[in-house]
């Protein structure tokens, strides 16, 4: 077995910077890599990686996402207070190196769409884009913003209002085969992975 390295929190504080940021991150292991999709009242779109979605609930169907706090532009945030719509978007790992370059400081008038070559489509009358390149497409309509008293960061909380889903990763039970999609994860801020199945199990009861 080998030796684990302690580091205490003053360890920690003592870090050097992208250090300190590069281990707290990658601490919680495999996160999901979604691209968040909006668009503003001027019909500028934007796009997004982010690795915080997580679900919320399943009746009603609701999810949420984290955001650092809201002290410098964040384009996403934006676009969501103002129309109350977006998309969440798979990242598979065929459009890794698109969706991170997506996390670039690009002004408000360019759209991550057209700096990565991914392509926006619109299905429904929804009034955010999804991405086409992915296999997994949610939209969403916002519903509410918590502030984390701690850190100042944003819990968004959100309703699915569609999603399209590739009709093949459909298992009979409603399982999602995301294996099968080619779906990725990320580590830290840029690590990407492509997960394995190890196994499922039924419910457990006592």
């Amino acid at each position: 077995m080998s030796n684990k390295k302690h580091l205490s929190l003053k360890n920690l504080e003592n870090l050097e910077r992208f250090t300190k940021i590069n281990l707290i991150n990658s601490l919680t292991g495999y996160k999901p890599a979604n691209l968040l999709a909006t668009k503003n009242e001027s019909e500028q779109t934007n796009l997004a990686v982010f690795n915080s979605v997580c679900h919320l609930g399943s009746d009603p169907a609701m999810i949420h996402f984290t955001l650092r706090p809201h002290t410098v532009a964040r384009h996403t945030y934006e676009n969501i207070l103002s129309t109350s719509y977006f998309s969440i978007n798979a990242i598979t790992s065929s459009i890794i190196k698109q969706a991170h370059q997506t996390s670039a400081k690009y002004s408000a008038n360019i759209s991550e769409f057209d700096t990565t070559g991914l392509n926006e489509v619109y299905k429904n009358n929804f009034f955010a884009p999804f991405v086409e390149e992915s296999p997994i497409q949610i939209g969403c309509k916002y519903l509410n913003t918590y502030e984390i008293t701690e850190n100042g960061c944003l819990l968004i909380v959100a309703a699915i209002e569609e999603v399209h889903i590739n009709e093949e990763l459909i298992e009979e039970d409603g399982f999602l085969n995301l294996e099968k999609a080619d779906i990725a994860s990320i580590v830290g801020l840029d690590g990407y992975y492509k997960p394995k199945k190890l196994a499922r199990f039924d419910y457990a009861r006592p």
